[in-house]
């Protein structure tokens, strides 16, 4: 029988489905004789949500459906699911005036009952989408994978439909087996009924694939809503040069997902991708890696691109990423201006390096200012967000007077309205450094649920220690009421009118201390 595959992206926010299309990409061009859909709940009405998978599958009738599962993000510092979870949070657990508090519960109410349906909904369409598709081919299966999958793949599995294989990862090097119909039990999943995930499955490897050019002209003709992203001009459409994070930061995932080796996708064949989406009228490009340029090794990676892009006569476009501001130099500044970076983010986390040493981020302070200068120096003139994640590990009224100090040296090197704090408090995931720090420090238990919203638990996993706990809690509260839409930038002010400012020269240096080694080993 002919294999048939439909991609249902679950319902997440309008954001470019890279990860489905790059799968289907890749197994057109191993594969061209499989038939391939990709469906999108994306861009359909939650209302109709069931009748249009429905419609989808009595129309294509796969025997094999892959669901990409994009969110389950439980503490999101800006609105959703009707509120803001942060807000929400914070006057329930901090707020003095018991209306407050009640406000608080209430919305924290809304926000867990909204993510509990969507939980519902989501392993809903997974079953209703396979019970459908086994109405014409009894023998159809399923894969469910995605960044949400490979963050909770141990607690989703408890939930899917008994064969269903759960993919933790990249999954073209499952899909490959799949389809050539080889063992898969070595492969990052695991089959749910038949078989248990791996210890530290999510730690394995991935396969070393080199990437190609995704063919645009294929993707158009199997994606019918693939025209919903190309109608509004300002929006980002992912583009990705590699996959991969060198990096320890304590507390992200995206290092354990895409793995530590970093995977280069071509020059000549990320510009080709490029290309097919500018012929198409697309002008604003979102490089999708977890760093765009990750550490020094590859900085002259990422000129090469930059420069191919100048010649390939792409001159009017705009392009945005995640950098590490460390790894610039005068000449890749350069060229970010020269080929249209518009915005930027930088996750420096702390002002201190004390605090950027303990939470293993591996960068130094001074050298990112440096870096800025040179970058302001080469033209830029447009937005830079600057994500602050305070109360991690070890934080004192001196770290933040150090990160306080360094925020406004940014505000000097870029102006202040070109410098948007974005303020942050660490939503805690399974496989981190993090929760090995809090295992160790008795602040959860093995065993714990990390997708529980549970008052108990959620105060945990939101991670906000006392003895400073309470602190950030009030002045979260005051800047949410003094000033709601310049939310980052009114923290900072209230935390030096309450704290001062440091000197500088003070946030740029680390002193060694013993207790400081035993915390970087965590």
């Amino acid at each position: 029988m002919e294999t048939r595959i439909l991609y249902v992206r679950l319902p997440c926010n309008p954001i470019f489905p890279i990860g489905v299309v790059y799968l289907a990409d890749h197994v057109q061009k191993l594969f061209p004789a499989v038939e391939q859909r990709i469906f999108d709940l994306g861009t359909v009405p939650p209302i109709d949500f069931d009748s249009a998978l429905d419609a989808c599958v009595d129309e294509f009738q796969p025997n094999l459906l892959v669901f990409s599962w994009r969110d389950i993000q439980i503490y999101a510092p800006v609105g959703g699911r009707g509120g803001n979870p942060l807000q929400n949070a914070f006057e329930f657990y901090y707020g003095k005036n018991p209306l407050v508090r009640l406000r608080g519960a209430l919305g924290g109410l809304r926000v867990t009952t909204a993510y509990y349906n969507e939980l519902w909904r989501n392993l809903g369409l997974i079953k209703r989408g396979l019970n459908r598709a086994q109405r014409y081919n009894a023998n159809a299966r399923s894969i469910v994978g995605g960044g949400a999958v490979s963050v909770f793949y141990e607690q989703l599995g408890k939930s899917l439909p008994k064969g269903t294989i759960v993919s933790v990862g990249e999954g073209e090097a499952l899909l490959e087996k799949l389809l050539r119909q080889q063992d898969i039990s070595g492969e990052k999943c695991y089959v749910v009924g038949e078989s248990a995930p791996r210890e530290r499955l999510i730690h394995e490897p991935p396969a070393n694939i080199e990437k190609t050019a995704c063919n645009y002209d294929y993707i158009e003709k199997i994606w019918p809503e693939f025209q919903y992203y190309l109608q509004d001009r300002d929006f980002y459409i992912g583009v990705q040069t590699k996959r991969g994070c060198p990096h320890n930061c304590c507390y992200c995932v995206y290092t354990v997902i895409e793995g530590k080796q970093v995977r280069i996708n071509p020059a000549d064949e990320v510009v080709a991708e490029m290309r097919q989406l500018y012929d198409r009228g697309i002008r604003n490009f979102w490089f999708t890696d977890a760093q765009f340029i990750p550490a020094r090794k590859f900085i002259d990676d990422a000129i090469e691109l930059l420069q191919k892009i100048v010649d390939s006569g792409m001159k009017d476009i705009h392009w945005a990423a995640y950098i590490r501001a460390d790894n610039l130099t005068p000449k890749l500044c350069d060229l970010m201006v020269k080929t249209g970076m518009n915005y930027f983010e930088i996750g420096i986390t702390s002002g201190s390096q004390e605090l950027v040493r303990k939470m293993r981020m591996g960068y130094n302070l001074r050298t990112v200012l440096q870096n800025c200068r040179d970058l302001k120096a080469a033209g830029f003139n447009d937005l830079v967000s600057v994500n602050y994640s305070f109360n991690v590990i070890d934080e004192t009224p001196e770290t933040i007077r150090q990160t306080i100090a360094y925020h406004r040296e940014l505000e000097r090197i870029f102006g202040e309205e070109k410098v948007e704090p974005a303020i942050f408090f660490i939503g805690l995931q399974p496989h981190t450094h993090l929760e090995e720090y809090a295992f160790k420090n008795d602040i959860l238990k093995p065993g714990y649920d990390p997708m529980s919203l549970m008052p108990w638990t959620a105060k945990k996993l939101l991670w906000n220690p006392e003895p400073l706990g309470s602190f950030f809690g009030e002045v979260c509260l005051q800047a949410w009421r003094q000033n709601p839409d310049d939310f980052g930038r009114e923290v900072m002010r209230i935390l030096e009118q309450k704290l001062g400012c440091a000197d500088l020269e003070q946030a740029l240096k680390a002193p060694i201390e013993r207790t400081e080694k035993q915390l970087a080993k965590v």
